[in-house]
Order: C-alpha cells, then structure tokens, then sequence
C-alpha cells in the first residue's frame, strides 16, 4: 500500500515537470524601455533550453529586418544579437522558438530610443 501511494505521488509530481514549457525569464533591454541610445545587442534569457528559429526587428514601423541569429549548437538559456542601429524610435522585437520539449515558443518586446 504504501509503494502505491509513493508511486502515485512520485507520478503527479514528474509528469508536472514534463508538462511545463520553456518560460522567457529576461529580455535586453526591458520591455518598454526608453533609451539614450541605440544598443549593440539585445539579450534573451529563458528558464530551459531553447533554440531559436527566427528573431525581427521592426523600426518605427517602417523598416524589418532579420537577426542574425549566429550558429546555434543545441538548446541554450541565453542569447546575445547583434542589433542594426537605425537610429531614434521605437523597435519592435518579434522572436520564435522551439524549447527544450519540443513545444514551439514566440514572444515580443518593443523599446524607444531617443
């Protein structure tokens, strides 16, 4: 009886964890911010491996453009890319990805420069 209920306890608690998804935890510079200038790069940082298929950034609603997302080797929690500064405006930041299980993942984030 009690091997039952350990089981069945150790069952509910890992079938969780395979149900739970790559989560984005940060992204460079925050979403909102206002900036001085123009950064070199921007940085995504997610709680489990991820791996990214497509990043754009849209300036001032006018110009997009793909990141350059560099040669990714498995799955990884960080990301740095370059940025292609365009000058003043708002950048609106568009990314797609599949996590570490398999799930696909998107998300945005838009900044201003001054």
């Amino acid at each position: 009886m009690i091997y039952r209920v350990a089981l069945t306890i150790f069952l509910a608690l890992t079938s969780a964890q395979a149900l739970a998804h790559s989560e984005k935890e940060s992204m460079t510079p925050a979403d909102g911010a206002i900036l001085d200038a123009v950064p070199e790069t921007i940085g995504l940082r997610f709680n489990d491996g991820m791996r990214l298929t497509k990043v754009e950034m849209t300036h001032a609603e006018t110009h997009t453009e793909a990141l350059d997302l560099g040669t990714q080797s498995g799955f990884v929690k960080e990301f740095s890319l370059p940025l292609t500064p365009m000058g003043p405006g708002m950048y609106h930041i568009e990314w797609r990805g599949l996590g570490v299980d398999g799930h696909p993942m998107n998300g945005v984030f838009s900044f201003e420069v001054k």
